[in-house]
């Protein structure tokens, strides 16, 4: 299945040359939390999305309409879509489908209302908060933007949320149920109630984010946006489309343990049923783009699963976690990773685990620490794991020089 076009919208830049550009320098997006001034949390850190120019891409009142998490996804949308060339027509429209992943919704504008409700004691909140909060708001907005009549949802499971989409998305072009999808995720997470959350669970460095790092602290929250375009290889063939690669498998489980402790054996079975689905071998895959929050319970949990997939061949695998630049964006973190990882393939670069301090034993894989390498791969998995022990792992192939 080709890619044909990506777009990206994340604390390393508000478009996919900037979020490389980062990528590639193994410079991360992460800094002082900005907004939330007067309020104390545990972590002062985040990555969030700084240089998007909201008027450039949106009207006012449009604006207005969408909350941040909806806009980070259209901004990326739109990018993917010019990038792919489409030529829209209304057979193709009604054959596309938009297929996004978002955990959590438009907090920001949760947060108004609750403030405006309790805080200020108005007594009502503004009519169009449930139209911004729903987590399908943005594939929703892009549907009608683009005129698609395909099958439009949204799905909702945590950290894996975009890379079920577009497992889903892949699937569903594979199938014939479409000849086109949009697939991918956004996020905005920096809002108060969000964060005193995230505090509360004690998992939020509060440094900065080192995957699979001896003194790591924990993981570093992020947001933005991130979309794919995915057709048929033969139809972007025919049509002179650019390849950025092609998703060849795709790979789910749930672990059935516990609602945030990871196993082995839950992100194992899915790596192993996307290499199934791709019909690949363990030794033909060259690159993992790791979960890799940096936390201390899933680095060394996700090292142990590839190990039992990869056996010895997991000595000769490059693994990097990208999170340690862009952030943990939750149910966009896996559609980010794709466009890293599928980028990364394409130029040859593999981007590095940023902000490493050393290693430690019990995450005894190569993690490119901290500068990008050249390579070329063929082959490469991106792996997104969940709380509610729920795992999605998509299999990429390198395209079309």
């Amino acid at each position: 299945m080709a890619v044909t076009g990506l777009g990206v919208v994340s604390a390393l830049g508000a478009n996919r040359l900037e979020f490389w550009t980062s990528l590639a320098a193994g410079r991360d997006g992460i800094g002082p939390i900005q907004g939330l001034d007067g309020w104390q949390l545990r972590f002062q850190n985040g990555a969030q999305v700084k240089t998007l120019d909201v008027g450039a891409h949106f009207s006012q009142k449009d604006a207005d309409m969408l909350d941040p998490f909806a806009r980070f996804l259209i901004v990326a949308a739109r990018e993917a879509v010019a990038d792919a060339g489409i030529e829209w027509t209304p057979a193709l429209k009604a054959r596309t489908a938009i297929v996004t992943g978002c955990c959590v919704g438009g907090q920001a504008t949760e947060d108004i209302g609750f403030s405006d409700l309790y805080l200020e004691k108005r007594g009502r909140v503004h009519p169009l908060t449930i139209p911004k909060i729903m987590a399908n708001a943005g594939a929703s907005h892009l549907s009608m933007e683009l005129g698609v009549t395909g099958p439009v949802y949204t799905i909702s499971t945590a950290c894996s949320s975009s890379n079920h989409a577009l497992g889903q998305g892949f699937w569903m072009v594979r199938d014939g149920v479409a000849e086109t999808v949009l697939a991918g995720g956004s996020e905005a997470l920096f809002s108060l109630g969000f964060l005193k959350a995230w505090e509360a669970m004690r998992v939020v460095a509060p440094d900065t984010c080192r995957p699979f790092s001896r003194d790591r602290k924990g993981l570093i929250l992020g947001e933005g946006g991130a979309m794919l375009v995915l057709e048929p290889l033969e139809a972007a063939r025919a049509r002179g489309a650019r390849v950025y690669g092609e998703i060849v498998g795709f790979g789910m489980s749930s672990d059935a343990h516990h609602i945030t402790q990871p196993t082995v054996d839950g992100p194992a079975g899915a790596m192993r049923q996307a290499l199934d689905d791709a019909g690949l071998a363990p030794d033909r895959i060259d690159y993992i783009n790791a979960h890799g929050t940096g936390t201390p319970a899933n680095d060394p949990t996700e090292t142990r699963a590839i190990r039992a997939v990869f056996g010895d061949h997991a000595g000769r695998l490059a693994v990097s976690s990208t999170k340690s630049m862009h952030g943990h964006a939750l149910g966009a973190a896996g559609a980010m990773e794709a466009v890293a990882t599928l980028l990364a393939m394409r130029e040859g670069i593999l981007p590095p685990t940023a902000n490493y301090l050393g290693p430690d034993p019990d995450c005894d894989l190569d993690v490119i620490p901290n500068q990008a390498r050249p390579a070329r791969v063929e082959h490469a998995l991106s792996n997104s794991f969940a709380f509610g022990g729920l795992n999605a792992v998509v299999a990429f192939r390198t395209g079309e020089p």
